[in-house]
């Protein structure tokens, strides 16, 4: 058991009405056998007008607060007013008819401190001698109706922990703060369904419910439901029916509840009908008997389903209420939980009318299909998107495409330029003001470069939207080098200006961010600085993830599982002055000023000495985004090249872009391929996409050092690493690319093995993962707060430290410096009050 003072308070709950003898049971055995530290346990009892003596009785019993409610609230009014008696950051809630195994409350602490996405832990709950269950999962069908798995079935089985849709009421366990946010159980229901609400409400958050089989408790079930009851259960079929109405009409989507409630409406009249025997031709035309009297008996049990439909109709104005909180406040799917519904399509009663009833209904409603849907994602983009693109368009498009094998995906871009080659995904161009229509569509927006400063709704940390941020580029960085060159327009001032607005770009990004992705370990170990400045690395977090790979992972550029097929040959076939047996170098991609392309035309100068049939080929000169200016560096590429008698004899540029499904011809027509850099901090964090390109055509590399793709060239054996600005060096490394056939050889083999790590499916699997469940960052799952708060120093105590301070203070500065502390601890006080009354997301 860890320090006392390090475990968070539990304020356990338990509801009394009529069943004095049970409570005092339970009651007992949370304090008396419960292995939990006293001082941090705090047990309320909420009697809820038993009028039977049972609130004397209870009242007597040490260790107990008792609660008197003024009239019998049913168990949802009655767990919440105990819970505004609570002190504890951790409520619980036990059956009056249960009792906890000693390790109860200390398995389900357990789970809440190590995994801080989870607000409810679920207890395994065996009958009262613990031989068949109760508890160990939960169910929902498509009609509302949350069940129990497995119950009453042997006891053996079901050790694993797992997510569940909710926790079952007689034994739970909830954050304080999260039960708050939500506003408890709904007290319209009662009794019944209240927890399977309470669960489903939770998830739609973001939020999980986590069962834990360590967390045990013994239940006696409908102990107390039957104190009240007919013989026959007709109030429970009542409540039961009236619940699941209101459940599902609160939590499903407008989509899947237009197809679901007319279907759900007319099966619990079937039900009904059903379940009392009723002949439902009796009041047919030509069914016409000789006793004709007004009035025919109907079971209580029928009635029940009758009555649920009226009352639930009677409900619905308070119930639209909540409904439209609920759905504003969801950033979950209906998609998202059908794995936690288990099976949804379970008709779940064995009557013959009923299931009947269930098959039409099914079909004629396409429930099977409303189940069938897709998960939305939305990816961003600002590039230009079309046969030319770059590579943050190529990037976005194989998000898409990748994605799109398992989710309904829309490609959108902010960039004029959008004429898509054909797609198995939707791609469009929007304007900022059309923006807005497709993120409200998105259940997950995925988005890289400047994209979220067109959705301001979308910058808020108060937005539901769950929001993927591409940080594969460190713009800010590149900004760096490219405001440094020579002939940049810009003055030492702009140059601050624009610095400045691209960081709190990155800055909105990932404070706001759920997930994040990179390109590199070198970028992870980067962007894991800025979020830990930013405060995004919680003490939570980091003890549930101490890898951080839950909110930062590596999903590097990728390239094709396919082999690229030649259709053409556009170097040897296309250019003039290069023949079928040069030797040729090609530079994929464009030139910018981080780049180094000039010692690169030094060394071919001096190669070119000895090497006469060497041609160096630049792939693209101009950049397909019209947003994107040449740069200083292209011009003086191209004037160095004259300069030095290069230009059409050993040195070729390309002045368009090369079409992207054209690419791979260019790259065949090659024999090795070159990227050069400079020594500074963008390339150290830098990815140089090109790469892929080499690694995809089996093109041995020649590469400057510094990045993370020079390191993988050594350790793996592709190619050549050279130091930076080294016409030397680089000028032996590309005679031994392209003229020792051994080595060559040798990189090409080793370059087949490795391109398999490269692919996109391999390269997004993070991404691919994090869509099949999305949920937002631990640190804004609303009603988050610490289980465990400084415990307040006694008056005195507190009085003798604050005077202590005030002396230190008046001898390290005298009055100015106590006034200053005093002030700055005002802020302090006020800036926790704030955060407590509005939240972490306002």
């Amino acid at each position: 058991m860890p320090d006392p003072a390090l475990l968070p308070t539990i304020s356990v709950i338990v509801v009394n009405y009529r069943g004095a003898d049970d409570t005092l049971n339970c009651l007992r055995a949370l304090r008396d056998e419960l292995d939990y530290p006293a001082g941090s346990l705090q047990i309320i009892c909420v009697d809820n007008d038993s009028g039977d003596g049972s609130a004397e009785r209870i009242g007597a019993l040490d260790g107990v607060e008792l609660v008197r409610a003024p009239a019998n609230l049913g168990f949802a009014g009655g767990c919440n007013l105990g819970a505004r008696h609570a002190a504890g950051t951790v409520l619980a809630f036990l059956n009056n008819d249960a009792r906890p195994d000693p390790g109860w409350a200390a398995a389900a602490v357990e789970v809440l401190r190590d995994e801080p996405a989870v607000a409810a832990v679920a207890s395994r709950v065996l009958d009262w001698d613990g031989r068949t269950i109760d508890f160990v999962d939960a169910g929902m069908t498509w009609f509302g109706m949350g069940y129990k798995r497995h119950a009453g079935e042997p006891a053996e089985g079901h050790d694993r922990p797992r997510d569940v849709l909710f926790a079952t009421g007689s034994a739970m366990f909830v954050r304080a703060g999260v039960f708050r946010e939500l506003g408890g159980f709904d007290e319209r229901f009662f009794m019944f369904y209240e927890d399977v609400d309470l669960g489903w409400r939770l998830n739609l958050r973001g939020w999980r419910v986590r069962y834990e089989p360590r967390s045990l408790a013994y239940h006696r079930h409908h102990a107390s439901v039957s104190t009240v009851d007919t013989p026959d259960g007709a109030r429970e079929w009542y409540l039961l029916e009236r619940n699941a109405l209101a459940t599902l009409y609160k939590n499903f989507s407008d989509a899947t509840l237009a197809a679901v409630l007319p279907a759900a409406l007319a099966l619990t009249v079937r039900r009904a009908t059903a379940r009392g025997e009723l002949d439902p031709t009796q009041l047919e035309i030509v069914h016409r008997t000789a006793d004709e009297s007004s009035t025919v008996p109907v079971p209580k049990t029928t009635l029940a389903g009758v009555l649920a439909v009226d009352r639930f109709v009677e409900l619905l104005p308070s119930l639209a209420a909540s409904r439209k909180v609920e759905q504003a406040a969801r950033v979950r799917s209906d998609a998202d939980l059908i794995p936690l519904m288990r099976k949804a399509m379970e008709p779940a009663f064995p009557l013959p009318r009923y299931l009947a009833a269930h098959d039409v209904l099914v079909d004629v409603f396409g429930i099977a299909d409303v189940f069938d849907t897709q998960r939305r994602v939305l990816v961003l983009t600002g590039d230009a998107l079309g046969e030319r693109m770059a590579g943050p368009a190529i990037r976005a498009w194989h998000i898409a495409d990748v994605l799109a094998a398992e989710h309904d995906v829309r490609l959108i871009t902010t960039n004029p330029v959008c004429v898509p080659p054909e797609a198995p995904f939707t791609v469009r161009r929007a304007n900022r003001m059309q923006l807005a229509v497709h993120v409200d569509w998105a259940d997950v927006v995925v988005l890289q470069g400047h994209t979220m400063e067109f959705v301001p709704g979308l910058k808020k940390r108060g937005s539901r939207k769950i929001v993927v941020c591409d940080m594969y580029d460190p713009m800010h960085l590149e900004l760096l080098e490219q405001g440094r060159e020579a002939g940049a327009a810009d003055t030492d001032e702009q140059r601050h200006i624009n610095l400045s607005a691209v960081n709190r770009v990155l800055n909105t990004q990932l404070r706001r961010g759920d997930f994040f992705l990179c390109a590199s370990e070198r970028q992870r170990h980067f962007w894991l600085g800025h979020l830990a400045a930013l405060g995004r690395l919680t003490p939570s977090l980091y003890d549930s993830d101490p890898t951080v790979r839950s909110l930062l992972a590596v999903s590097p550029f990728g390239l094709s599982g396919k082999a690229p097929r030649r259709t053409g040959s556009p170097i040897r076939d296309g250019i003039e002055g290069i023949g079928e047996q040069d030797r040729i170098v090609l530079w994929a991609g464009g030139v910018y000023s981080w780049l180094d392309p000039l010692t690169l035309l030094r060394a071919v100068e001096r190669l070119s000495a000895r090497r006469n049939d060497i041609r160096l080929v630049f792939l693209g000169m101009r950049h397909p985004n019209p947003e994107v200016p040449d740069m200083d560096v292209s011009v003086q590429t191209r004037q160095l090249a004259g300069r030095l008698g290069l230009t059409g004899k050993h040195v070729f540029f390309n002045e368009s872009w090369v079409p992207y499904s054209e690419r791979q011809n260019w790259l065949l027509d090659a024999d090795c391929g070159v990227i050069t850099h400079f020594e500074h901090i963008e390339t150290t964090f830098a990815f140089r996409t090109r790469v892929l390109d080499y690694l995809w055509a089996g093109l041995p590399i020649v590469t400057t050092d510094g990045d993370s793709f020079a390191d993988l060239v050594r350790e793996e054996g592709l190619g050549v690493v050279v130091p930076a600005e080294d016409p030397v060096a680089l000028a032996n490394a590309l005679e031994r690319a392209l003229y020792d056939e051994d080595f060559a050889r040798s990189a090409r083999e080793r370059i087949a093995v490795v391109r398999e790590r490269f692919t996109w499916e391999t390269a997004l699997a993070p991404l691919i993962a994090f869509c099949r469940n999305p949920v937002p960052a631990a640190d804004r799952l609303p009603g988050a707060e610490p289980l465990v708060r400084n415990r307040s120093l006694p008056p005195t105590e507190a009085v003798r430290r604050d005077l202590a301070r005030a002396r230190q203070y008046l001898d390290d500065g005298g009055a100015a410096e106590l006034a200053k502390r005093a002030a700055g601890r005002v802020r302090r006080v006020a800036r926790e009050l704030w955060s407590r009354r509005s939240g972490p997301d306002d």
